[in-house]
């Protein structure tokens, strides 16, 4: 796949990286000459300026591109990208930072593929393992692994049963569950899913794809 990373901060360092190193075709954008210095020393193609700007974005090539992700630590940025990326048919990813209202969320939900939540990320896994949970996210997440949120569609098979029993490959685990526009939490043993909830799922890529398919209730079946 052609990736377009825009933001090489700490989140789209990481992502650049794993994408690379698992054979991905890998271009970054960012407007801060030092990161890209950084992105260009450890070999990625580069280009400097706005993320968000049309030029720059032109320059991308987006035609050619399979996945654009807005990684910068401003959500209107990476809406802006997600935005442009929709037209040119490419699979978009779009980051947030901060707790936002449900009316904001919707907002961003209904404009791209997938939402990543990095500092909720981190704290479900801390949260956890505090508690005593029996999984440990934070060995987990490994370069082998994707970390993802996925919108409960209405109308899918998976409504009313609960988070825990939801039936998922081996290779997957929902590890946090939210309302819509609500925080995360780490899901209770009776709590039920209701359309438009939102799962932290981490799991092998191909793993990702059958749980997103279970709960569009898509089997896969002839």
């Amino acid at each position: 796949m052609r990736c377009v990373i825009v933001g090489y901060g700490r989140v789209g360092i990481r992502t650049a990286q794993i994408l690379a190193e698992e054979g991905h075709s890998v271009l970054v954008i960012d407007d801060d000459p030092a990161k890209v210095e950084r992105a260009r020393e450890t070999g990625f193609a580069v280009i400097e300026g706005d993320g968000a700007a049309d030029e720059v974005l032109a320059e991308a090539d987006l035609d050619t591109a399979d996945a654009v992700a807005g990684l910068t630590g401003d959500p209107e940025t990476n809406f802006a990208v997600c935005t442009t990326a929709n037209d040119h048919g490419c699979r978009t990813v779009l980051r947030i930072s901060e707790e936002f209202s449900e009316d904001v969320y919707q907002q961003y939900s209904e404009g791209v593929d997938e939402i990543v939540y990095p500092e909720q990320l981190g704290a479900a896994g801390a949260k956890t393992a505090l508690l005593g949970g029996d999984f440990n996210v934070l060995a987990d997440i490994t370069e082998k692994l994707a970390a993802t949120t996925l919108t409960v569609p209405e109308g899918s098979p998976a409504i009313g049963e609960r988070v825990v029993s939801l039936d998922v490959p081996e290779a997957a685990r929902i590890y946090a569950h939210g309302r819509a526009g609500e925080a995360m939490e780490i899901p209770l043993p009776r709590t039920a899913i209701e359309a438009g909830d939102q799962l932290a799922v981490v799991a092998e890529p191909d793993a990702v794809t059958v749980v997103r398919d279970r709960l569009r209730g898509d089997t896969g079946e002839a």
